[in-house]
């Protein structure tokens, strides 16, 4: 009959707990992260822009995209975030607008805020200028991608 040892328990124990952590660790597949998954559609708010005429096609089988939001929603000077749709849109002055991805380009967070003149990101820090996208304060060290917008009347729509 073998005798078991001191040694053999521990290291028993050992390569038990080794397995575990490296099977909890393991990824089956790419990483997924926030700005990997596809949005569900955004419902409208009360306060969304409303339908007009201009939401009609333009020509045969030519709808023009939805609107993203009225240009009263926009602030001067700051901005607003569509999580949904991923993209930030903002006025650096009056009658202005701009857009950006909202996701972040150090690692992928989305961006939830507009405040003193810089798109902000709420897990490292990172800072983005609202006027041209570039990093205001890192860690992020690339401009968000800058978005094609169109301003129709009172609607704001991507192009």
């Amino acid at each position: 009959m073998t005798e078991t040892t001191r040694r053999t328990v521990v290291l028993g124990a050992g390569s038990a707990g080794l397995a575990a952590v490296l099977t909890a660790c393991a990824s089956y597949g790419s990483p997924t992260t926030e700005a990997d998954v596809e949005p569900p559609a955004e419902e409208p708010s009360s306060d969304a822009p409303k339908a007009d005429s201009s939401d009609a096609p333009e020509a045969e089988g030519e709808a023009k995209p939805k609107a993203l939001a009225a240009t009263g929603d926009i602030p001067e000077g700051g901005g607003k975030v569509f999580k949904n749709q991923k993209v930030v849109v903002t006025q650096p002055t009056a009658g202005e607008f701009k857009a950006f991805s909202a996701v972040c380009t150090h690692q992928g967070c989305t961006v939830d805020e507009v405040a003193d003149n810089t798109i902000n990101c709420p897990c490292h820090g990172s800072k983005f200028s609202i006027t041209d996208g570039s990093v205001a304060n890192g860690p992020a060290s690339d401009p968000l991608e800058e978005k094609q917008i169109e301003v129709d009347g009172d609607n704001i729509r991507l192009a």
